[in-house]
């Protein structure tokens, strides 16, 4: 029997919800709440900025939701349209209804999230990780909307390994610690993540959801070339994930994607480096116009 994720409880549910808006109202004040109806599920997105402002949607990472972009909408706000989701499947506002079983499902879904909220344009996508892979994705799928894509460590470039799955393992574990040690030990774990306390008051909470959403397969070269419109990346050169230099080598070779390795940064770039990737982005959209 097909599954989908969502919490094991609705205790867990509700604990989750109260912590996370908790979360979302100390950290973006002033936000706007849409839930979006889909064919997989209602999503939920928080928006901010001037409605007049030029799109950016904003996709995390596996096991994230809005919450994970506070550092980045402040700045981007300022001109515009800040269109942060909680995709479904994953602990956060939405509800997922119908199983998502491989790429042609998440951009199916993302087509009905963008046209459900109606006039948008062309978008700007920030995505990380999974969310990056899913960008991919659906600028193949959908290219005339998406105006451009920024890239953080995107998935996607080959089986994910023991040394990433560790990682996570243990980074969740420590994410349980008292403050004082689960600072110390994100400098031991690379994981900038684990310094984030409105991120991580969610890690207690987040244990009672079960997430059911594919692993990316590794994406074929003409899947690569087939992402044509304007792509920056930015890969962690420490990335738990893969081989930074490698994965950046490939795209270089197959695609036009202007492709940066992050010195120090690994799979945490989003979370460590917010000033550096704002300061990209807004290079590239100047570069795009």
């Amino acid at each position: 029997m097909k599954t989908v994720g969502g919490f094991t409880s609705e205790r867990a549910q509700a604990k989750f919800l109260a912590a996370y808006e908790q979360a979302l109202d100390r950290c973006w004040p002033g936000r706007t709440v849409r839930d979006v109806p889909t064919a997989y599920g209602r999503t939920r997105v928080h928006l901010a900025g001037p409605e007049d402002g030029v799109p950016v949607l904003l996709l995390p990472g596996a096991g994230g939701n809005s919450l994970m972009w506070h550092r980045y909408v402040g700045e981007l706000g300022r001109d515009r349209r800040v269109i942060a989701v909680d995709p479904v499947g994953e602990p956060g506002g939405s509800t997922q209804d119908r199983p998502i079983e491989g790429a042609a499902d998440l951009c199916r879904w993302l087509d009905e999230v963008v046209e459900g909220l109606g006039g948008l344009g062309p978008v700007d996508i920030l995505g990380c990780s999974y969310g990056g892979w899913t960008a991919m994705r659906y600028a193949a799928h959908r290219p005339a909307a998406v105006r451009s894509l920024t890239l953080l460590d995107p998935a996607g470039f080959g089986k994910v390994g023991g040394r990433f799955l560790a990682w996570v393992i243990v980074g969740g574990l420590a994410g349980l610690l008292p403050r004082p040690l689960r600072h110390r030990a994100a400098g031991w774990l690379h994981n900038a993540t684990l310094r984030d306390d409105d991120v991580m008051g969610l890690a207690g909470a987040m244990m009672g959801f079960r997430r059911r959403l594919p692993v990316p397969p590794a994406m074929t070269d003409d899947e690569l070339r087939a992402v044509t419109v304007p792509a920056l990346v930015l890969l962690g050169e420490r990335s738990q994930l893969y081989d930074a230099a490698a994965v950046a080598d490939r795209l270089r070779a197959l695609t036009g994607m202007a492709v940066e390795v992050v010195p120090d940064a690994g799979h945490d770039l989003p979370m460590r480096c917010p000033e550096l990737v704002l300061d990209r982005m807004a290079a590239r959209h100047a570069e795009i116009g």
